[in-house]
């Protein structure tokens, strides 16, 4: 049987990092008594709840003990408030009241556990041992949950993806072994060229699934090396299939020396692809595509624009999810599965860069990927 002390170690071994707890109290004595019995975590402290929303939003926080009675917003409302914005943050609620108004009202909000006052530390400690532990669970279940709709959102895609250019190629088999078409009728050369495009886009679906397959998996550590970013640059406009498709795109280059990148050569190649494509994908049969790298003190730079069909602002929270798609024609039809900025993303941030998005409908987008000078950083 594991006891408590084994689940904590293991819940804590998970995560190497020293779990951070924000103690929520307008009392500093009571502050100081919830610090000295919380030795081994990282404490921070809010007077109010206020001031807790505010800690909260700049991430990192693990478990909140939460007073009840505090001036302006209380710990019932800052439960509510944290759970809106978490629902898997654990809150342990801190009262001296008894009354039993006050325990539905917590329990109602969703806290995870409560503490008496005046506090014992021994309890404390305990209290905040068990809420890591609940934490880690319901983050796995959460997790679990995610990866489930995850799994019936790509099968659900693929079908939807393959199930188009079959029918197309179907028809024209059918057509054609019935004798309907001839092969000196214009149409069917016509009908011929549709569904080799589409054979040729099928071959790049199932290139593409087996190389998100392959991202999926890959959890390996990143393949250091000095990669240069023109040579990058210039190997996706000369490589990329969705690129040649538009040979009416200007494609407009301002690319300034830098210094090489120290980096993952595959993934950092595949970031830079997801984005040049989306600007080719998403211009139309003809605009301007302007591709621009500077450094910046001690960032690497990198910005591309189009002046396409832009992105409505309800979407541009998306972009960067799992699967989500920009369909700013209402067809249905846009090509891809949707997984290559969440793969951009996961890659920009394992090199320590930001990659940010900014677009207006009829107007076009633009993507500015920036890379630190450090480790990964310049050779």
């Amino acid at each position: 049987m594991v006891d408590l002390a084994q689940k904590t170690e293991l819940a804590l071994s998970h995560d190497k990092v020293v779990k951070n707890i924000l103690i929520v109290d307008d009392e500093a004595i009571i502050r100081d008594l919830c610090i000295r019995a919380l030795k081994g975590y990282k404490v921070q402290e809010a007077r109010n709840g206020e001031d807790a929303l505010a800690i909260f939003d700049k991430g990192g926080i693990d478990v909140i003990l939460t007073d009840v009675m505090m001036p302006g917003m209380d710990g019932i409302e800052l439960l509510r408030r944290l759970k809106e914005k978490e629902p898997t943050i654990v809150v342990i609620v801190m009262t001296g009241l008894a009354e039993k108004d006050v325990i539905l009202s917590a329990l109602k909000a969703d806290a995870d556990d409560f503490i008496s006052k005046p506090v014992n530390l021994l309890q404390l400690k305990t209290a905040v041992d068990k809420a890591l532990v609940k934490k880690a669970l319901k983050e796995e279940i959460a997790s679990l949950k995610s990866l489930d709709r995850m799994k019936t959102n790509f099968l659900s895609i693929i079908s939807h993806k393959f199930r188009t250019p079959l029918t197309a190629i179907s028809l024209f088999m059918q057509n054609l072994s019935s004798g309907v078409s001839s092969c000196d009728d214009p149409a069917f050369k016509m009908a011929l060229r549709m569904v080799t495009d589409e054979a040729s886009y099928l071959e790049r679906l199932v290139t593409d699934l087996l190389l998100f397959s392959r991202m999926m998996n890959s959890g390996e550590a990143l393949r250091l090396e000095p990669c240069s970013l023109h040579k990058i640059i210039h190997g996706v406009l000369a490589e990329s299939r969705e690129i040649a498709v538009k040979p009416a795109i200007e494609t407009i280059l301002d690319l300034q020396p830098v210094p090489p990148l120290v980096a993952d050569r595959e993934k950092l190649s595949f970031a830079i692809l997801q984005v040049m494509e989306n600007a080719y994908k998403f211009s139309g049969e003809e605009g301007e595509v302007t591709i621009s790298l500077r450094q910046e003190g001690d960032d690497i730079i990198l910005v591309v624009t189009d002046n396409g069909c832009g992105i409505p602002t309800d979407d541009l929270p998306k972009v960067f999810e799992k699967f989500y798609q920009v369909d700013p024609h209402n067809t249905g039809q846009v090509r891809g599965f949707g997984l290559g900025l969440y793969y951009a993303r996961e890659f920009v941030r394992l090199h320590g860069g930001t990659i940010t998005l900014a677009s207006e409908p009829a107007r076009g987008t633009t993507v500015t990927l920036a890379f630190p000078l450090g480790q990964p950083g310049s050779a």
